[in-house]
């Protein structure tokens, strides 16, 4: 599939430019089904009207969520604590910074970004266990790194969904490199 070159999107008109139609609404059975109910009463009640952490507070609420947890990037620290702050008057939230455990890199033979041989490694593992271990029902990532991300979300046992995407050049926005002519240019050959 290359729908991002389709020039009709006929999907959206109810065209199933597949065969696995049937498939995957069999699918939705049980808690898939669950969320996708409660995440369309999300996408039509908060449309235009609501930003992303709104969203996150009903969505949380709607699926019946109490407890929250933030993986976040020691660089968004400050944005972590308000995110920690906001949600707090709706759920129990833990936060667990990527510095976790404070491992050097030595230790996994990890490459450095400065040179130093004690520089502390980013442990998602860490936070991923950690945040199993208080039964989140929930868990948000704010800022991993690029591969952090990813093993974060393989060992949370809570489902995970990105409220902040790292993008250290473009001040996490990194759909600015598609908005942006300039960088656009450095993208496509």
């Amino acid at each position: 599939m290359k729908c991002a070159f389709c020039d009709n999107k006929e999907c959206t008109s109810g065209k199933d430019c597949t065969d696995l139609r049937e498939e995957t609404l069999g699918a939705y059975t049980g808690e898939a089904l669950t969320l996708a109910r409660k995440a369309a009463h999300i996408e039509s009640t908060c449309y235009m009207t609501k930003t992303r952490i709104e969203e996150v507070i009903e969505f949380a609420k709607v699926m019946g969520y109490k407890r929250i947890g933030i993986a976040f990037c020691i660089g968004l620290a400050a944005e972590a604590e308000k995110i920690h702050s906001i949600l707090g008057q709706h759920f129990e939230v833990f936060s667990v910074c990527c510095k976790v455990c404070g491992i050097p890199k030595k230790a996994l033979e990890l490459e450095t970004i400065s040179g130093d041989s004690d520089e502390v490694m980013c442990n998602p593992i860490g936070q991923a266990r950690i945040l199993n271990d208080e039964n989140t029902d929930l868990n948000l990532i704010a800022g991993l790194c690029m591969g952090h991300d990813i093993a974060f979300t393989s060992n949370s046992e809570a489902p995970v969904s990105t409220l902040i995407v790292k993008d250290r050049v473009l001040t996490h926005n990194p759909c600015g490199a598609i908005y942006s002519r300039y960088y656009l240019k450095r993208l496509i050959e």
